[in-house]
């Protein structure tokens, strides 16, 4: 057959041009070409030679994208171009077909525009991102020339009365309408930017995110086809598989999307909803509104674009209908999609669909009501699992407490008791989860089945071809996906409704309000801080002046004079403090001054307010009446400078209400962060003050030994510090501020003689004092109060007395006398105290680096032991291959602990599940197909007989019936699977971790354990069943489909190879980089969790530098750290959806093709045609579901690696050699203890701590233990527990061998008082005796020796008293009296003090020595001595050094030895 443009037909009038060319409609298609070629011409040698030649020198970078005006519209309009020239060329060849020649004119025009369209926009792109927009006056000529000729053509057809009733007008007059809405986008274009025509071309640069390299979400820069399709990400994707992703791979947010920018949008919308209600809005609907107002147009539109997605859902059905239906019919978001499917339901089937419509509708409330009680399940979860990491994270924070008192079964009760009504409300959880996953899966089931059984009864004549049967079970699916979706948005919306009405409820509340300021006229240029750091030196602790107790007549450094009355910091007149509204004042009648620039002590007994006496003072407690004043001309914190009123603005005077004050609270706090970085605390770091900071904090030593020095991470709360250097790490963090007011709370109370001494020397006086800093000191050490110029005394929430210490000796002499007592101090020891310190101060600085040498040792150790992971991580294609491999291993151990009776059935139902479903579509098939043809088969030979539905309608009843049991029976047997193996695996893991060595609290972080017990058991109860629920159903479904397919139309094989390779790829590379997204949002969803928890727990030292901006500033990093790694994520999800897209188009128009051409050729049944187009539509969606649910699972079965890897702990060896009947029931009776050449260690790969330590103690002795920080006085006592590793030597305790008993039972008859005070939250009861042993009697007699009867029975409840977790509702020295009242009460023979009064005053300490001298008298009492005088009463005193018992006789004999270690201890704490 001949080719011409206009046809080779004779006497044609293709070539006739008789009443002019333009009539000629061959001329006219050929005018149409000339645009397109004059475009193809121009810009082909500029695409390919001029950006292909220099490809290298004119790389476009992202960064200099800039969108042209009305960039989308000519996208949008580009694409809408394509189309119609599709429809145009398809026009063309149609019309074609009908003569005997071949007119190219028809379809060569659109051909050549299609292909100009195309290179219009490559052209457009690559101009846009070099940022030259004069390359742009080729588009223009084009679209004018374009629209010119089209405009002819379709002004020709209308001169020929060609109307809208052909296809060819219509088509012609949308490019009219396209060319001149691109010339008009082109147009405007030259309008804004000026490139041409005008004198001055309109500079623009690229959108200021673009311009910083960092940002590498393009989401919003990109052009809308690389939106569309994510193809932006393919070279993240790529790039992903080769090197694992990171924050700085992920990069910054651009600004838009950043939670500044949107903070600062809600806020701005909340204060103007506050403005319309009252100042305070109550509820949730000024949140509501708010949001609406700032993010509700994104909101609206988001949502339009999924109703018109959900629209285009029915094209697929209905187009597979029709070619069901033409080869001799097949059919494939909420309330839109019910009503549409519905109305085609009824157009397919009449009343029968409404029948079947109806069985989904009626079941909807059903769901509602399932998806209402699954919400209810899932908030009763979190709630005891909120309850169950309570107690877990409470036993493991007192875990030592534990092993020493043989409780670790009582809190393993306690946790099982929680974790069994967790587990009640899972199953309940459970159970409706299975009930809704069945019901997603039977509904579809017996609404076809009721449909077609009804159609088939009702109709005879009615149309039962495969067309109507498949497009209807399309349909279906349609509807029950969003019913099936109500349950998740009911939990959603509810979660929704609660958090907003929470956010309303905190958000409406009151803030701490500020007090007002003295604005004094008076400056104090001559009180600023000029401090410079000194070179350090050795402390000389000699004064100018002798302070002598008994005769204090010597004048203070800065008296107070009469002038200086009015010259204070802050002062609190007549106030009134609770904590709160409702309960009494904790402090009454508060009517102090504080001097500026002078030391002012606060000082009294355990819990008489002193600590929130300063917490008052910073506004941290609910004022009841009262003023309290600030001093306005207090220098600035930062600068030193003062700030009269007279220069104040308005802003400065708003602001100034009270300056920064550097407080050290009485509980550290310290950040998750390195130790230099909590000293520093944001202020600029100087290195002078930095180094006289760490000295006056003796903090040296321990850098030293730290893994990275002072840029080790010290964990959160400080986990892997001890106390005490929590303690001096929180007070150098105060020293090292430059703010002109330090309060400090308590100090001293973790550290020892020789520590407090050099602090207070070093730091307190020489750093703040001398440079005129006003600070305030609450204290127990009352001999450090010669040095104060103010004092303060509280007594039971008031104030007892205030003044100098010369006017409390005039005045309150007995006061006086009683603070002198206490502390036992005589003037002439004062000079010898200088001797004996300049003598040990060598000693204590050599043992302190032979055990930081030790420690480091140990490090170094550790650090070898991981030298191994270390070099597998540096192999890079060792790592690429881990990362690209999944976790068989934690998906057998998962599976395992099912058991083996679960776990075949689980398998054998899914597929017996799957292959009914399969068998109930091919019955369905057959079905239809028998139908129609029987009905073909009548029409051919004439006659009207009537087809038996029966026989089918049995058979598909039977499978419909035998698939919905089988729904049940699979939902059920995964969540019965998943309560198992998560019952069964927490278990475990608390039996292990309750059960391991010290070693490993001391090695593991107490955050890492709590995370397998929070986040990695969610993941396991709640997460992995319905993962795995999702994945085989699936997986299943899509090889169900691709079988079926197959089937259908073998030759599909053959396309299915290149399909799968592609599959392959792509899912490796996606699962890949979803991993390390996933991981990178849990990952930092951490620390914006853990920043915001110590944001919280820290508050009132926040509140006190006033760093609050700059805390909610590092809120801001992290949430866009984290917001950043979720978008990625998302990101990564749709570049997946879109491509099992791309995928499942090719499968529906392969097996379409295929189908189509073998019912032609091959006469296949047109039932097995709408079978296998039927599930060609849905493979894109199994696709997508099955790769996503592999990337989930592979990422949730890290949890139950994790967990494998702690089970895999060994506990400790808690089995004796002795058997219960040969251990004395009430062993030990006598409190004989023989140490015959012990030598311990904390495990087998470090050196010991204890070296051939031998002593003997009689019964009923009493041992003082002494020696410098490290000397092995805590593993002497550890070591009667077996809590260290003994391994030459033993103990005997009254003839038997420690090391032959049970550990529950050697530890179950000892007691012992650890230095940190560890109470649990519950009652005082159970504090005292959890073991529910002892009588009240025996309980109140323990407080009454405690000093603490007084303070329960004034409690409501008494004994049944509330303690909030960690004992928080009671002082850190009452904590510790309780803690005494609990050894107390076990009267246990032999009785261990672990420097247990290092947090107590010295009134509460004698009498509490007394208490255990006479109440113990009969007992062995070990004492370590945090302070030595408290040992001076000992029958017998160990001096340690080294490991090594250095000295050990009675403490009379050692005092009168002049080079006695143990007198010049005494000597120092003097």
């Amino acid at each position: 057959m001949s080719l011409a443009f206009c046809g080779s037909d004779n006497n044609s009038s293709a070539y006739k041009v008789n009443h002019g060319v333009l009539n000629n409609g061959c001329f006219v298609d050929a005018l149409n070409v000339v645009p397109h070629v004059f475009l193809l011409f121009i810009t082909f040698p500029i695409l390919f030679i001029g950006w292909g030649s220099q490809s290298s020198k004119v790389h476009i970078h992202h960064s200099t994208w800039l969108h042209f005006p009305g960039h989308n519209l000519r996208w949008i309009l580009t694409f809408v171009l394509l189309f119609v020239l599709v429809c145009e060329i398809a026009e063309g060849i149609v019309s074609d077909g009908f003569s005997k020649s071949r007119h190219l004119h028809l379809y060569m025009p659109p051909g050549m525009a299609f292909l100009a369209a195309i290179t219009s926009i490559i052209y457009y792109h690559n101009i846009e991102t070099s940022n030259f927009p004069k390359l742009l006056i080729a588009l223009l000529f084009y679209w004018t020339l374009a629209f010119i000729t089209k405009t002819i053509k379709f002004v020709k057809f209308c001169d020929n009365n060609v109307g809208f009733l052909q296809l060819r007008f219509c088509l012609t007059g949308l490019l009219v309408v396209l060319y001149g809405m691109l010339l008009l986008v082109e147009i405007n274009v030259i309008r804004v930017r000026r490139y041409v025509f005008f004198k001055k071309p309109k500079e623009v640069k690229p959108p200021e995110d673009l311009q910083d390299l960092g940002v590498r979400f393009l989401q919003p820069f990109v052009n809308l086809l690389s939106k569309g399709t994510y193809w932006w990400m393919n070279t993240f994707i790529k790039t992903a598989h080769k090197k694992p992703i990171d924050l700085k791979a992920i990069g910054k947010l651009p600004i838009a999307m950043r939670a500044l920018t949107n903070y600062m949008c809600l806020n701005e919308a909340f204060k103007a909803q506050k403005s319309k209600n009252t100042p305070y809005p109550q509820g949730s609907k000024s949140i509501w509104r708010a949001l609406c107002y700032a993010f509700g147009r994104p909101l609206v539109l988001s949502s339009t674009f999924r109703i018109l997605a959900d629209m285009l859902g029915f094209a697929g059905p209905l187009c597979i209908s029709g070619i069901v239906h033409h080869v001799g019919k097949e059919n494939r978001t909420i309330y839109p999609q019910i009503i549409v499917g519905v109305l085609l339901l009824y157009y397919l089937l009449g009343i029968s669909a409404l029948i079947g419509a109806a069985v989904i509708i009626v079941l909807a409330p059903v769901q509602y009501f399932v998806a209402t009680k699954l919400s209810q399940a899932q908030r009763s979860t979190l709630e005891y699992s909120n309850e169950r990491l309570k107690k877990t994270n409470e036993m493991l924070r007192g875990i030592k407490l534990l092993k020493l008192y043989a409780w670790e079964h009582i809190f393993h009760s306690n946790v099982e008791e929680t974790r069994q009504k967790e587990m009640t409300s899972l199953k309940a959880f459970a159970l409706y989860t299975s009930i809704s996953i069945f019901m997603n899966a039977a509904i579809p089931i017996a609404a076809v089945l009721i449909t077609f059984v009804v159609h088939a009864h009702l109709f005879d004549n009615a149309d039962f071809s495969p067309s109507v049967a498949f497009a209807s079970i399309s349909l279906f699916h349609i509807l029950v996906t969003p019913l099936f979706l109500l349950s998740s948005v009911v939990r959603s919306t509810v979660k929704a409704l609660v958090s907003v009405q929470k956010l309303g409820e905190f958000l409406s509340s009151e803030e701490i309000g500020e007090e007002h300021e003295k604005c004094s006229e008076s400056s104090s240029k001559g009180n600023q801080s000029k401090y410079q750091a000194v070179p350090l030196k050795v402390v000389n602790r000699k004064r100018p002046a002798r302070e002598d107790w008994n005769n204090y007549n010597s004048p203070l450094r800065r008296p107070v004079s009469a002038t200086e009355a009015d010259d204070f910091c802050v002062k609190v007149t007549n106030g009134f403090f609770t904590w709160t509204p409702e309960g009494s004042p904790t402090l009454s009648n508060i009517d102090i001054r504080i001097p500026q620039g002078q030391l002012t002590m606060i000082v009294g007994q355990v819990g008489c307010g002193k600590s929130s006496l300063l917490l008052g003072i910073l506004g941290e407690m609910q004022k009841v009446s009262g003023s309290v004043i600030w001093n306005s001309s207090i220098p600035d914190s930062e600068t030193g400078e003062d700030v009269s009123p007279d220069t104040e603005t308005a802003v400065d005077i708003d602001i100034r209400k009270r300056g920064s004050v550097a407080y050290a609270s009485q509980k550290p706090w310290l950040l998750n962060a390195t130790v230099e970085e909590n000293i520093i605390f944001d202020s600029p770091f100087n290195t002078q003050r930095y180094k006289a900071v760490i000295d006056a904090c003796s903090l040296q030593p321990d850098i030293d030994i730290l893994p990275h020095g002072d840029q080790t991470q010290i964990g959160e709360r400080g986990i892997n510090l001890s106390g005490g250097q929590r303690q001096r790490i929180s007070v150098a963090r105060a020293l090292y501020q430059q703010t002109n007011v330090v309060f400090l709370d308590d100090p001293f109370s973790a550290l020892d003689i020789h520590l407090s001494d050099h602090l207070m020397q070093e730091g307190i006086l020489n750093m703040l004092r001398d440079d005129k800093r006003t600070v305030v000191l609450v204290t127990h050490k009352l001999q450090y109060l010669p040095h104060a110029d103010w004092i303060i005394a509280m007594k039971d929430g008031t104030i007892q007395r205030e003044g100098t210490l010369k006017d409390i000796q005039k005045s309150e002499s007995e006061l006086f006398e009683h603070w002198k007592t206490l502390m036992n101090r005589q003037d002439q020891e004062l000079e010898k105290e200088i001797l004996v310190e300049r003598k040990t101060v060598f000693d204590m600085k050599n043992n302190q680096k032979t055990t930081y040498f030790q420690e480091s040792l140990q490090d170094d150790e550790d650090d070898e032991d991981e030298t191994p992971e270390s070099e597998d991580d540096d192999n890079l294609s060792s790592v690429l291959h881990q990362r690209a491999k999944m976790p068989w291993r934690a998906c057998g151990k998962y599976l395992s602990s099912a058991g083996f009776l679960l776990l075949p059935l689980l398998v054998l139902s899914q597929l017996l599940k799957h292959s009914v479903m399969v068998s109930i579509d091919y019955w369905l098939a057959q079905w239809t197909s028998a139908a129609i043809g029987s009905k073909e088969r009548n029409c051919s030979i004439c006659e009207e007989s009537k087809f038996e539905h029966a026989f089918y309608i049995r058979i598909f009843s039977i499978l419909c019936c035998l698939g919905i049991i089988l729904c049940l029976v699979t939902s059920i047997a995964v969540e019965w699977t998943g309560l198992k193996v998560a019952k069964k695996l927490h278990s475990v893991l608390l039996n292990k971790i309750i059960l391991a060595p010290m070693r490993f609290f001391e090695t593991t972080p107490l955050g890492s354990i709590l995370n397998r017990f929070s986040a990695d058991c969610n993941t396991i109860d709640q997460h992995i069943p319905a993962t795995l629920e999702c994945l085989s159903r699936s997986t299943l479904l899509c090889l169900s489909a691709l079988a079926m397919i197959s089937y259908v139309t073998p030759v599909f094989l053959i396309a299915l190879v290149p399909l799968a390779v592609m599959c392959y790829f792509i899912q490796k590379y996606f699962r890949v980089a979803s991993r390390d997204l996933q991981q990178l949002d849990d990952s930092t969803q951490l620390p914006l969790l853990s920043h915001f928890s110590e944001t919280v727990e820290g508050l009132t030292t926040i509140r006190a530098f006033r760093y609050e901006s700059r805390f909610k500033q590092k809120l801001l990093e992290y949430t866009d750290s984290n917001n950043i790694a979720s978008l990625f994520l998302t990101a990564a999800n749709r570049w997946l959806e879109v491509r099992m897209e791309y995928i499942g188009a090719c499968v529906v128009l392969i097996a379409a093709v295929a189908s189509i051409t073998n019912s032609l050729y091959s006469k296949l049944p047109s039932g097995l045609v709408g079978l296998g187009l039927t599930y060609a539509l849905m493979v894109s969606n199994y696709l997508n579901w099955m790769v996503r649910n592999l990337a989930d699972m592979e990422l949730q079965l890290g949890a139950v690696k994790r967990l494998n890897g702690f089970i895999k702990t060994e506990a400790e060896n808690y089995e004796g050699l002795l058997s219960p009947a040969q251990i004395p029931p009430k062993w030990p009776d006598q409190g004989e203890i023989q140490i015959q050449n012990l030598s311990v260690r904390y495990d087998s790969t470090l050196k010991p701590v204890l070296k051939h330590v031998s002593a003997h103690i009689s019964p009923g002795q009493k041992i003082g233990i002494c020696g410098r920080t490290g000397s092995g006085k805590s593993s002497f006592s550890l070591a009667f527990f077996r809590m260290v590793d003994t391994f030459e030597g033993r103990i005997i305790i009254d003839g038997i061998d420690i090391a032959k008993l049970p550990l529950q039972t050697l530890r179950s008859r000892l007691s012992i008082i650890l230095q940190d005070p560890i109470l649990f939250s519950g009652t005082i009861r159970f504090n005292l005796d959890p073991e529910k042993k002892c009588t009240d009697s025996t309980l109140w007699e323990a407080l009454e020796i405690a000093q603490l009867k007084h303070v329960v029975k004034a409690l409501p409840g008494g004994l049944d008293a509330i303690v909030t977790e960690g004992g928080e509702n009671f002082s850190q020295g009452q904590r510790q009296l309780f803690c005494l009242a609990r050894a107390f009460v076990r009267k246990t023979s032999i009785f261990i003090m672990d420097e247990a009064t290092a947090s107590i005053d010295m009134a509460t300490e004698n009498i509490l020595q007394k208490v255990v001298m006479t109440a113990f008298a009969d007992r062995t009492v070990v004492t370590i001595a945090h302070r030595v005088h408290t040992i001076l009463n000992a029958d017998m005193v160990i001096v340690m050094k080294r490991g090594v018992i250095l000295e050990y006789d009675k403490p009379e004999v050692l005092l009168e030895k002049e080079d006695s270690v143990f007198a010049s201890f005494v000597q120092a704490d003097k």
